[in-house]
């Protein structure tokens, strides 16, 4: 386990690294979930294994530190993580970045360019949601205010999501849970689809082929984003067809153009 301090007070974002070639390749989780967990058999599955990986946990998340001062906005995930990426020596990344952490990663390309030279997105997150109660993901979770989220919310919340998702949402700091959702349902002006239409590096985005019609297709094809339906998977895509994901995922990193 490596990490790197990367607020003022001393917090730290954690990840597991495994040795290989350059460049690195960083994978990130989604809302209430951990790297190592989701992502740690694509990364030796033998068309994505050899290269240097960091599969990271962000703020609040996995076996990174819980701040409740930090304010989880997307852009100050994206900015810690930036600073966790320096202090690796893991400038010009490939980022895999699934569902909530898509939407990190969008941000920080934006932001912090020299970082990032690939982007594979995995259901990600791209516009801002309505918040929703009684659902069971970010929209549901930003339904609450803060103060009852903490005060038995997040209990609901366990209780009407599946234990898979609880056993890795669970070791999130709460208030880290809520701030996240909370800001991933307002999202980001501009929007994360508007951000992501206007990168100049590789971007790939892969969707449940379940789904149907991913809606925006056309818009992200013309601006040089590749849409990959992936079959035989839900959200969690690297979890449901892990062969599909990985054939997917080194394909768009063998890209060439954008």
């Amino acid at each position: 386990m490596r990490s790197a301090v990367v607020t003022p007070e001393g917090d730290r974002i954690r990840w597991v690294e495994l040795p290989g070639a350059q460049p690195p390749r960083v994978y990130l989780h989604g809302l209430g979930s951990t790297s190592p967990a989701y992502f740690a058999a694509s990364a030796v599955h033998p068309l994505l294994a050899g290269r240097r990986s960091l599969l990271v946990d962000l703020l609040g998340h996995g076996h990174s530190d819980r701040p409740e001062d930090f304010s989880y906005t997307l852009q100050a995930h994206a900015d810690a993580l930036a600073s966790a990426l320096e202090q690796a020596d893991a400038g010009g990344a490939e980022l895999i970045a699934h569902s909530m952490g898509g939407a990190v990663a969008i941000v920080l390309a934006d932001r912090h360019p020299h970082l990032v030279s690939r982007l594979v997105l995995v259901d990600a997150n791209l516009d801002p949601s309505p918040r929703t109660p009684g659902s069971a993901g970010s929209s549901g979770i930003a339904s609450y205010s803060e103060e009852e989220f903490l005060a038995g919310g997040w209990a609901e919340v366990r209780d009407r999501v599946d234990a898979h998702w609880w056993s890795t949402m669970r070791l999130a700091g709460r208030v880290a849970l809520y701030r996240t959702a909370f800001h991933l349902a307002v999202g980001t002006t501009p929007t994360m689809r508007e951000l992501l239409l206007e990168l100049k590096i590789p971007r790939s985005y892969l969707f449940p082929a379940q789904d149907g019609h991913f809606p925006g297709t056309e818009a992200l094809e013309a601006s040089g984003v590749t849409v990959v339906p992936v079959p035989d998977c839900g959200h969690n895509i690297m979890l449901d067809n892990p062969d599909g994901f990985a054939r997917a995922a080194a394909a768009a990193l063998a890209e060439d153009t954008f």
